[in-house]
């Protein structure tokens, strides 16, 4: 089973570094997203949860601070799809069912970041090391 959880680990952490670079990369469309959905401090937010989500995945890659990596990702996650992905509030039926298939992908993977939290605490994992 660590080799499941080594594969998941390696798969989830890639996902946030190449999103995280993605918000380096596009920093100028993202904040203007970022802007038209009101968030204060647009360029801010953009390269601050790009940092973040560059950190939180190249500590679940290395299998480094486990707990404090999902964290950090769920910690982006969530307030991310309440702000940024609000389909509740869009008019227009084919841009409130992608903000809504946005909001739930956040809240699917919060979810599974939430069980590798759990995983790691219970079992100690937390380390460099697979199976601790």
């Amino acid at each position: 089973m660590d080799v499941v959880f080594l594969l998941g680990r390696l798969i989830l952490g890639g996902f946030f570094v190449m999103n995280g670079m993605n918000h380096f990369r596009m920093a100028g469309m993202m904040t203007g997203y970022a802007a038209s959905k009101g968030v204060p401090a647009p360029k801010l937010a953009v390269l601050g949860t790009g940092l973040q989500m560059l950190a939180g995945g190249v500590m679940l890659i290395l299998g480094w601070q486990v707990w404090i990596a999902a964290l950090i990702l769920v910690l982006f996650l969530v307030p991310v799809a309440f702000m940024m992905h609000n389909f509740w509030t869009v008019q227009d039926q084919q841009q409130r069912m992608i903000e809504m298939v946005q909001f739930m992908k956040n809240m699917a993977i919060a979810g599974a970041l939430l069980m590798v939290m759990a995983y790691s605490y219970s079992t100690g994992w937390n380390t460099l090391a697979l199976g601790q």
